[in-house]
């Protein structure tokens, strides 16, 4: 099996180095390159083309959200490999979080996260799956509500909720299969921590419904897994 290609971008020496000497203990990734600025990051992008871009945030010349951002710009569809970005900061606060998913990151790790868990969340991000620490979930499912719902669709299964889509295939997605308000409130909950029985009693509803509203909700955003669905939902324009 080849090796993940892996691209480290951090302005801190110690923590550079750290994280590449953890990379390269695993027999599944290979480090194909690091810079310590956002300059040489994006020529080393370009350059290299990397299976997984790890990025800082907080570099010296322009930061990591824009570096992503001019990168993906820059990306021929159909042509160019698709390398996956992954957000590594100890930026935790909403506009941060809300800009990095806009430019395009796929998954954003703080950065007090284990050697171990990188490792997996560099292989979860390589495989397609968005990867969002627990810490700023929420802040993502708080997009995640929309202010406008289709007033004539009032059956009985719940008022229809209209996802703005930036992107077209998100639109087509969710205008075919529109999330109703009560998955948008079982949505909600996964994300704040609840199990399944937690979000029955909550709602007044059984584990058994609950379990049918999760299904939904990722099979109506094409989603693997819950982390994923919050992702796709910011990525389609929802605002709280």
């Amino acid at each position: 099996m080849s090796k993940i290609r892996v691209a480290l971008i951090e302005d801190h020496d110690l923590t550079r180095v750290g994280i590449r000497t953890a990379l390269q203990q695993s027999d599944t990734i290979e480090v194909v390159g690091d810079a310590a600025n956002a300059t040489e990051g994006l020529k080393l992008l370009q350059s290299f083309k990397p299976d997984v871009a790890i990025v800082d945030i907080g570099l010296p010349d322009f930061d990591g959200i824009e570096l992503t951002q001019k990168f993906k710009k820059a990306i021929v569809p159909d042509s160019d490999p698709d390398t996956k970005v992954l957000i590594l900061t100890f930026q935790d606060n909403e506009q941060e979080v809300l800009a990095a998913f806009a430019a395009g990151a796929d998954s954003y790790c703080m950065k007090d996260i284990s050697f171990d868990q990188l490792l997996d969340v560099v292989k979860v991000t390589h495989e397609g799956q968005s990867w969002i620490d627990p810490a700023i979930a929420r802040i993502v499912l708080k997009q995640a509500r929309t202010k406008e719902s289709a007033p004539e669709e009032q059956k009985s299964e719940g008022k229809k909720v209209t996802i703005k889509a930036a992107e077209p295939e998100f639109t087509h997605i969710i205008e075919t299969y529109p999330l109703t308000g009560r998955e948008l409130e079982v949505l909600e909950l996964i994300v704040q921590g609840y199990s399944n029985a937690a979000i029955a009693e909550k709602l007044y509803i059984t584990v058994g419904t609950v379990k049918t509203h999760v299904r939904n909700i990722l099979n109506k955003l094409c989603a693997d897994d819950r982390t994923q669905a919050a992702v796709l939902a910011l990525r389609s324009g929802l605002v709280g």
